[in-house]
């Protein structure tokens, strides 16, 4: 999809007849974004989050903000942006993709894979935590940049989006917990669009006053809220977000691979993109394994969680071309080559990483977990990591 999009921007025929209002591009993609976070959202179980709380924690916060604090030291130092950009290409990369780890757990899962040691749920629950808080960290970081005002200020700024968005999607989560009733007929249809609503509605509208963080939080929130109440009818509500995710993914990542035109990219700067790219993963990869030492893991399932950390994708997709779309809008031209190496960063991580990582979950998961029977383990709540 990436590489359609890419095409076509690049390709002279192609991009004479094919073309897209910026806006329009702009919209789509905000719209996958509140699609992916609804999903992500939806997938947070309470229940096992209590469970594996520890080792979810460690999983989700620490490899994301190694990752992070890695490529924003390495980006001041090979690509010469100023730190505040350094941190947000840093956040951009540091998200690892959902819409490749889940599937590909999920395929280990029904075989038996890991399922003794929960090695599946966990890593299903932690990339949705991931993906909070590279979203967040992205927010804050995007607000720094293009706010004027004092630092203290802005960062005010963002806790106070970060504050409306919890405080709205609570009230909304509690309100999609009994509207519409469960009596009525296609009720999962009913709450799956409803939701869907309110949530892009959210997004779009808090981009368009200003709290650019509020949105996304508010998306969480609310969906995590609401799939509290509805237990086992929660999956019926998912089928139906997952087929609305079948219709913006293309649009998504062909839209994201349109924004690379060829003509504007430095050499060399291609070149410190990706190695920008491989040092970060590699930090990540290191410190995910340091971290699962302390979990009763043992040494394969170490590794395999390590490298099954590895691919990014949506979050990229969605991260990248924003900040270039407020240079943009603003026109602040002389923002406009940091703009553009923070989407090829985002472009590149995607290339790199989302191909590899399914192949390596694919491959090595067979190889090292452990397998059972699946029907030996009645739920996922089963499930008990060793302290």
């Amino acid at each position: 999809m990436l590489l359609a999009g890419f095409a076509i921007r690049n390709i002279r025929f192609l991009s004479e007849i094919v073309s897209v209002n910026p806006l329009w591009s702009s919209t789509l993609r905000n719209m996958a974004l509140t699609v992916i976070l609804v999903r992500a959202g939806l997938g947070l179980d309470p229940k096992i989050l209590k469970t594996m709380k520890g080792v979810c924690l460690r999983l989700s916060i620490g490899p994301c903000l190694t990752e992070s604090f890695s490529a924003a030291i390495i980006s001041h130092y090979l690509l010469g942006f100023p730190w505040e950009w350094g941190f947000l290409v840093g956040f951009v990369v540091g998200a690892v993709s959902p819409a490749v780890v889940v599937p590909s757990m999920i395929m280990l899962q029904e075989k038996g894979y890991g399922i003794q040691k929960g090695i599946p749920t966990l890593l299903m629950a932690a990339s949705s935590l991931d993906d909070i808080l590279a979203i967040t960290g992205f927010n804050v970081c995007i607000s720094l940049i293009f706010s004027t005002g004092s630092i203290v200020h802005n960062i005010l700024s963002s806790l106070r989006d970060i504050v409306i968005g919890v405080l709205i999607g609570a009230v909304l989560g509690i309100f999609v917990r009994y509207f519409p009733n469960r009596e009525q007929d296609h009720v999962h249809l009913k709450r799956a669009f409803l939701i869907l609503g309110l949530c892009v509605s959210a997004v779009l509208g808090s981009n368009r006053v200003g709290l650019h963080a509020a949105g996304g939080l508010c998306t969480l929130v609310l969906t995590f809220m609401a799939g509290m109440s509805w237990a086992s009818e929660k999956v019926s509500v998912q089928h139906v977000i997952a087929v609305a995710w079948d219709v913006f993914q293309p649009l998504l990542f062909g839209l994201v691979g349109s924004e690379i035109n060829v003509s504007a990219l430095d050499t060399n700067a291609l070149g410190t993109a990706v190695a920008t790219v491989i040092l970060a993963v590699s930090a990540r990869v290191c410190f995910t394994f340091l971290l699962m030492s302390f979990a009763g893991f043992n040494i394969k399932e170490k590794i395999f969680i390590a490298l099954a950390w590895l691919p990014k994708a949506t979050v990229q997709a969605v991260l990248g071309p924003l900040a270039f779309e407020t240079v943009r809008a603003i026109s602040a031209t002389e923002l406009e080559h940091y703009a553009m190496d923070v989407m090829t960063v985002a472009f590149l991580a995607i290339l790199i990483t989302a191909p590899n990582g399914a192949l390596i979950i694919g491959i090595l998961g067979p190889k090292v977990l452990e397998r059972h029977d699946p029907r030996d383990f009645k739920s996922e709540l089963m499930t008990v990591l060793p302290h």
